[in-house]
């Protein structure tokens, strides 16, 4: 297992709704260009969907763990990704803990985790903007 994360000044509560809610993922993850079947709102345990990666491929899901306004799970392929949003005093911590089997968690980390602590970077900065409505 691997895990990025940044700190910063975002608003703890807006994370989460971001990072939990599939029809806001790609404000902060532009490569994701949609999601469904995994929770109407927030993702859901349970559900299986799909996410659209690049306006074109749809990867499997399924939530596998849900922490109301803390974490949640989803089992993707052959990895496991765990996404959290945590309270500091300067505003939040949030980060994703990826697993896999050994081979694809070290191509992951190479060629993936860049991408996920970029895409955490712009979480936080968009935590701090209102939500859109609709």
């Amino acid at each position: 297992m691997f895990v990025c994360e940044r700190s910063g000044r975002g608003d703890q509560q807006r994370a989460w709704e971001l990072i939990s809610r599939p029809q806001e993922w790609s404000r902060w993850a532009p490569h994701v260009r949609g999601a469904w079947g995994l929770g109407e709102g927030e993702v859901r345990v349970g559900a299986r969907g799909y996410a659209r990666l690049l306006g074109v491929v749809p990867i499997p899901a399924t939530i596998t763990a849900v922490d109301p306004g803390r974490s949640w799970t989803w089992q993707v392929g052959p990895a496991t990704m765990v996404h959290r949003v945590e309270p500091t005093a300067e505003g939040c911590t949030v980060a994703v803990e990826i697993s896999a089997p050994a081979p694809i968690e070290a191509a992951l980390r190479i060629g993936y985790r860049p991408l996920v602590d970029l895409l955490l970077s712009r979480l936080l900065s968009e935590s701090n903007k209102p939500l859109r409505v609709g």
